[in-house]
């Protein structure tokens, strides 16, 4: 998709690692104004720095506060004019049953995960209109299928999957289009961030090859290939998905 976005802005939360980092890249690669944003900017810079690109811009937050999402989308209007594509992908995710997690973690959980998307769409959605544009949400395999042990987590992909698709419909009217990937196990720092140390997470990583189908776990940039389709011109006629990306894990049964 060389220059498939040029004169496109596109802005992309969660861009100091993992998938929102890939989508980045990828916009960037196809010719979009890229605003990256995140809660380290040092990551962002060096993310930035990485790009070797002058239509970056870097804005800092965090997008559970109401200025910083504000911030964010202002920035990025009075930086390119307007947005053509958001990409949620800020999230977190934790362990955490029906019988010991709190109302802090299940409160946070749901907050980053959830209320960020509803809000920072609400706040591009008056140049998304204007500009005929689309939204990405990066929801998970856990939006589809229950896993134990992760409650908060696989209730707010759900969520994000429900308002995927309640937006996608009362917004194609307008001309806009919301869609979102439901990746499986991918090779991020997700995990780690939850607090998984390197032991158990290579362990994680090779029980993967035995829960995915395809034998292996997926890559961030595999992700960000179909976040860049799904907000192209290619799939003008899609909205409303909620699109697996997850080498057949949807699919699988325990056993």
């Amino acid at each position: 998709m060389n220059n498939e976005f040029q004169g496109k802005v596109a802005l992309v939360t969660g861009a100091t690692s993992g998938i929102g980092r890939a989508c980045a890249f990828a916009f960037s690669q196809a010719g979009a104004q890229v605003t990256i944003t995140g809660r380290r900017e040092q990551e962002l810079r060096k993310t930035a720095a990485e790009m070797r690109k002058n239509d970056v811009e870097i804005i800092a937050g965090d997008v559970t506060r109401e200025d910083d999402r504000r911030r964010i989308v202002e920035g990025t209007f009075s930086r390119f004019g307007g947005i053509d594509v958001l990409v949620n992908s800020a999230g977190i995710i934790g362990s955490g049953t029906i019988e010991n997690a709190t109302l802090r973690q299940w409160d946070e959980m749901l907050d980053i995960n959830v209320r960020s998307v509803f809000r920072l769409t609400q706040l591009a959605l008056p140049s998304l209109i204007e500009r005929k544009g689309s939204v990405v949400n990066i929801s998970s395999v856990a939006g589809m299928r229950s896993f134990p042990n992760v409650l908060a987590y696989c209730v707010s992909k759900a969520a994000v999957d429900q308002l995927t698709r309640c937006a996608s419909l009362e917004l194609a009217p307008k001309g806009v289009r919301v869609n979102a990937v439901n990746p499986g196990v991918v090779l991020t720092n997700l995990h780690r961030s939850s607090g998984m140390d390197e032991v158990t997470y290579s362990k994680f990583l090779e029980r993967g090859k035995e829960t995915h189908p395809i034998g292996r776990v997926g890559s961030a940039e595999e992700v960000a290939d179909l976040v860049l389709f799904l907000a192209s011109e290619k799939a003008g006629w899609i909205t409303g998905v909620t699109y697996s990306i997850d080498g057949g894990r949807a699919n699988t049964c325990a056993r």
